[in-house]
């Protein structure tokens, strides 16, 4: 199934052309908002380097999780 979305605003410029593979692979500053010392500090916290990384760090993924549960609740 293809599915497209407009990720412009939520990357750096220099990303916005990306592949989402390429993008999974890319720094977390890649994310707009997320700076470098932001993910200095991910990468000393949590050992998080990419956004692939982010993504499926595990206390991030239940963090969300949880998250989806409370707003389905209400």
């Amino acid at each position: 199934m293809a599915v497209s979305a407009d990720l412009d605003k939520q990357l750096d410029k220099a990303y916005e052309n990306l592949t989402v593979a390429e993008v999974l692979d890319a720094p977390v500053a890649a994310l707009a908002g997320v700076s470098e010392g932001d993910a200095e500090k991910l990468a000393a916290a949590f050992g998080i380097k990419t956004v692939r990384d982010l993504g499926t760090n595990n206390f991030f993924r239940l963090a969300a999780a949880l998250v989806d549960i409370d707003q389905s609740a209400k």
